[in-house]
């Protein structure tokens, strides 16, 4: 299973790598250190965590979190494989997005919940609503 620095997962969450630091210290996601004694978090304990972040979070006077090119780094957070078709969720900071593709494709990209992935949007339609 994949691992993941306080630093990759703070930049997986959207947060700061201090903010990961402080949720790891105060015990809402659970870390293990390495053979150099660095902290790592499971790619899987990330991926809940992440949904979990993302559920809770509403920005209303911070700065959206944006991309550049409509490009959504994250962690998967969950894979359902039909016969022909399959959907994977991917949790960007506090943007969950989900894909609807070919099972063959995801087999060959070998995606799994926990490991690090970035969705791509591109629409010929956006819909913008005043706040």
């Amino acid at each position: 299973m994949q691992s993941y620095t306080i630093g990759q997962a703070a930049r997986l969450l959207g947060v700061s790598p201090d903010t990961a630091r402080r949720w790891a210290d105060a015990g809402r996601v659970t870390t293990h250190r390495d053979e150099t004694g660095r902290r790592l978090i499971n790619g899987r304990d990330l991926a809940a965590f992440s949904i979990e972040v993302g559920q809770g979070a509403h920005v209303e006077d911070e700065e959206p979190y944006t991309s550049a090119r409509n490009a959504f780094p994250g962690i998967v957070t969950a894979v359902r494989l039909g016969d022909v078709a399959a959907q994977v969720e991917i949790q960007a900071g506090p943007h969950r997005l989900v894909s609807l593709l070919t099972r063959e494709a995801v087999e060959e990209l070998g995606l799994e919940v926990g490991m690090r992935a970035t969705a791509r949007v591109k629409s010929t339609s956006v819909h913008i609503d005043r706040i």
